[in-house]
């Protein structure tokens, strides 16, 4: 016998809800590393910061892994035994995290949790977008929790770091995967989704292949800097063994009877723009790293205060999550609502550029923040949205994770990577041009560290203006792009309408002279009598 649901017949719907909610409140932040608490981890292990960058990345990496075979992960087993297997691994996962301090466990572990994570997530997708109806307002619903959830669980990592220490915040994940894993055994059902459907047929040398692909390139990214990149025998190596990887698995998918990936989705024209738009978005989403240097750099906050800042875009992805919601209920078409999204990150960007200065109070984070969170969940929503519109389950689920690295580690990592080699690079210059105004009379041998202080700061803001300034005039292009794109929009149509009255216009005159013709017989035929 099958069940599509969830849970036993028994169990009251507004439960059931309330132990979705519940196991998205704890899966969907859960991972290797937490943002918050990046800094304590590092300091408790003794450990470079770009290991711990690496684990991140693993993360989505796992996820993406996992997408290509999450449904036939959800045929082949019991929802029930699934559900408290991976619940229990990520537990377990969690609390192995808390007891090492080598980076390596804790990058490897961070791939697993992502790919664990994923077949967990797809169990909750299928139930609430039955609820919903609507796959666009599920879109609202879902990515603007997930994204305040994200806010949230960075925030109390380190706030749980400060007032314990870095390793308490992964035993509470671990406690709370191992009691929902409990009340998932007694409260769902014991019965399969549908068919059941063999493992043999997956090919685990494919995810292998797309594994190594993407962690090499999070090595490139996340140790470029402190390599010096292309001078460092380690990135070209890891380039190479990308390339290399990447290759075999585009070859491997094109002999295989049942392919792991789908690559046909990426000639449709949404498939298309829809990733031209989500590398735009990562260009935005990139500006976390130059926005931390400048909170924890130059205005002097420590984790916790630099934490809330991200807090501070609760209230923007709430909106964006709200207007998302009214806009697919009423089907509005989704230029604007993009155009929406891009135009409040430049002003995010906009807003950092013209008043970024020494004297920056914490009050100014306010709207800048707002708008980042706006145009944070406007894009995640309708840019996903457009990407995937319209295709095949097959062909969305064989292509997904690809989409999904994309988006979330690629575009991201790719512009974190050249935003820190620039802010290095912008600021080597500044100070070159304010040493012109270093002499005896202004930095004296009584406030030399003063004065050398406030010279290194100004020059961080110089060069996180610099970076701003050319987001913005990139952001300008990025809304040119969008106002122009036709978003499906059957082009020409103009031209085809005047054509289609242009015909009418010409039957209508060929019948009327018809007539006038017929009239005329009429009457040389009556003759005299007219």
């Amino acid at each position: 016998m099958y069940n599509k649901g969830l849970y036993n017949d028994w169990v009251p719907k507004p439960v059931q809800l309330l132990l979705i909610v519940l196991l998205l409140a704890v899966v969907m932040p859960l991972g290797g590393v937490y943002v918050g608490n990046i800094s304590y981890v590092v300091s408790g292990t003794g450990s470079m910061t770009e290991y711990f960058m690496w684990a991140n990345y693993a993360t989505t990496i796992g996820m993406g892994a996992c997408m290509p075979i999450v449904l036939r992960m959800k045929m082949r087993f019991k929802v029930r035994d699934k559900m408290t297997v991976l619940l229990v691994l990520l537990g377990l996962l969690s609390y192995l995290n808390s007891t090492t301090i080598d980076p390596m466990i804790f990058i490897v572990s961070s791939l697993f949790i992502g790919f664990l994570k994923m077949m967990v997530t797809i169990e909750l997708f299928l139930p609430l977008m039955a609820m919903i109806g609507n796959r666009g307002m599920f879109y609202g619903a879902f990515y603007t929790f997930v994204l305040v959830l994200n806010q949230i669980s960075g925030y109390y990592a380190a706030e749980v770091s400060i007032n314990y220490n870095w390793q308490h915040f992964y035993v509470i994940m671990a406690v709370a995967c191992f009691v929902l894993a409990l009340i998932h055994w007694i409260f769902m059902h014991d019965k399969y989704f549908a068919l059941k459907v063999p493992l043999h047929y997956i090919d685990w040398l494919s995810i292998l292949l797309f594994v190594s692909t993407f962690m090499f390139s999070a090595y490139v990214f996340s140790f470029g800097k402190q390599q010096d990149w292309l001078n460092s025998k380690n990135i070209i190596n890891a380039s190479i063994a990308a390339f290399v990887s990447f290759a075999l698995l585009a070859v491997r998918q094109l002999t295989l009877k049942r392919p792991y990936l789908s690559f046909k989705i990426f000639t449709k024209n949404n498939v298309q723009h829809g990733l031209f738009m989500l590398f735009a978005l990562g260009m935005f989403l990139g500006t976390s790293s130059v926005q931390n240097s400048f909170a924890v750099g130059v205005l002097g906050y420590d984790q916790l205060t630099n934490a809330k800042l991200n807090l501070l875009m609760i209230p923007g992805l709430i909106l964006a999550g709200v207007v998302a919601i009214i806009w697919f209920k009423k089907e509005i078409p989704l230029k604007m609502f993009i155009f929406s999204g891009f135009s409040a990150m430049i002003g995010y960007a906009m807003v950092m550029y013209f008043s970024m200065v020494l004297e920056f109070n914490y009050e100014n984070w306010y709207l800048p923040m707002f708008l980042k969170g706006y145009g944070m969940g406007s894009l995640f929503i309708s840019v996903w949205f457009y990407t995937l519109d319209k295709l095949e389950m097959d062909d969305m689920l064989a292509a997904i994770g690809l989409v999904l690295v994309w988006r979330t580690f690629l575009a991201v990592g790719f512009f974190s990577a050249v935003y820190s080699w620039f802010l290095y690079h912008f600021q080597v210059v500044a100070i070159g041009d304010l040493a012109v105004y270093i002499d005896g009379m202004t930095v004296t041998p009584q406030n030399a560290a003063t004065g050398l202080k406030i010279i290194q700061l100004n020059a961080i803001i110089v060069a996180i203006k610099k970076i701003f300034g050319y987001i913005i005039l990139a952001g300008l292009g990025v809304l040119i792009y969008v106002f122009t794109h036709h978003f499906g929009k059957e082009r020409f149509e103009y031209a085809r309408f005047v054509k289609i009255l242009s015909g009418k216009s010409a039957l209508a005159r060929k019948r009327l002279r018809e007539r006038k013709r017929l009239l005329q017989e009429i009457k040389d035929a009556a003759g005299p009598a007219l």
